[in-house]
């Protein structure tokens, strides 16, 4: 809410005010058309209550002639509201290899879960577009299609583990596929697939590259992430009796140039993540890379004001006319 005069140029006018009550004061005796005497000791009363009500007469008139001139600088009360228009939104999926090397302890606590961490974080950024997610491992299916509730996407994203429910490996060609089929119709102005990967495509009867053309004719951008440290990593080799993994060093194999090429097919862009601080600077590339276009639109709500200043005056003139023509009758 914010109080603003459109005619502000009329305030000038109150430098008359001081001039008008200068010239009152002057002239007050001959205003209250007064009788000089050498002895005013016969006239106790003199300063009665007409003579009193008369000054107070131009005291109105002075009051009148100031909400005159507040009324004409047109004082307003404007609420000034915002709206995001939406000019174009993007669809994004994020297609994510849960294979068992997943959870190597090159990121803490693991890839999967420092994926998750930072993945959640660029999932609340993105208000206004649609995401979804695609799992894939030794074969490929979708989390969540796309959509613009966040809460559905967050949780989808939380529940995604390792699991041996599907086959395992890692079918790089399969999540791409399975992402292309997801934004092939969509009407947006831009779809993107962030894929990540911490190995080698060695699963799925769909070729990458094959995968990327598709993408490309449907223009669908592909932004790659390779996730792993440099040289060795402590990664499930095997399980014991019960079932759990065991852990050993292991050489972080990633097929950086299938990566490279899938991406730079499709005008993305490929990144490697070797730690947690620059996987969330990768996110965080990607984020301003891909911003939707938002408009924000000011609805201005004016309430006008200058009736409130106007009225009195009115208001007061009149007063002071009826006070002349009854009362001050016999002494104006």
């Amino acid at each position: 809410m914010n109080l603003e005069f459109l005619n502000p140029e009329y305030f000038i006018l109150l430098a008359v005010i001081p001039l008008i009550i200068l010239w009152n004061f002057f002239k007050r005796n001959k205003i209250n058309n007064s009788i000089s005497f050498s002895n005013s000791k016969a006239f106790p009363n003199s300063n009665n209550f007409y003579s009193r009500l008369k000054s107070f007469l131009r005291i109105l008139r002075i009051i009148s002639l100031i909400l005159i001139i507040f009324s004409l600088a047109r004082p307003q009360v404007i609420d000034i509201s915002t709206r995001a228009k939406l000019n174009s939104g993007i669809d994004i999926i994020m297609s994510i290899d849960v294979s068992s090397s997943m959870l190597a302890q090159d990121l803490k606590p693991n890839r999967l879960d420092a994926l998750k961490i930072v993945a959640e974080r660029f999932i609340n950024n993105r208000v206004s577009d649609r995401i979804g997610l695609v799992e894939y491992a030794g074969e490929s299916y979708t989390k969540t299609p796309l959509t613009t509730d966040k809460n559905i996407v967050l949780k989808s994203l939380k529940e995604i583990n390792f699991s041996e429910v599907i086959d395992d490996g890692t079918a790089i060609g399969m999540g791409l596929a399975i992402s292309v089929n997801r934004l092939k119709d969509s009407r947006a102005k831009s779809k993107v697939i962030i894929l990540l990967t911490d190995g080698v495509n060695n699963a799925g009867f769909i070729d990458p590259l094959t995968a990327a053309e598709l993408a490309r004719e449907f223009e669908i951008k592909i932004y790659s992430i390779g996730i792993g440290t440099n040289g060795m990593a402590n990664t499930p080799i095997s399980r014991d009796i019960n079932g759990k993994f065991i852990y050993g060093k292991a050489k972080v194999e990633i097929d950086e140039n299938l990566l490279t090429n899938v991406s730079e097919m499709t005008g993305g862009k490929y990144f490697r993540a070797t730690d947690n601080e620059s996987l969330q600077e990768i996110y965080s590339d990607i984020d301003k890379l891909e911003k939707t276009e938002i408009e924000e639109l000011k609805y201005y709500s004016v309430n006008e004001l200058f009736r409130y200043f106007l009225l009195p005056a009115i208001f007061l003139i009149f007063l002071e006319i009826i006070l002349k023509l009854t009362l001050l009758r016999s002494f104006i």
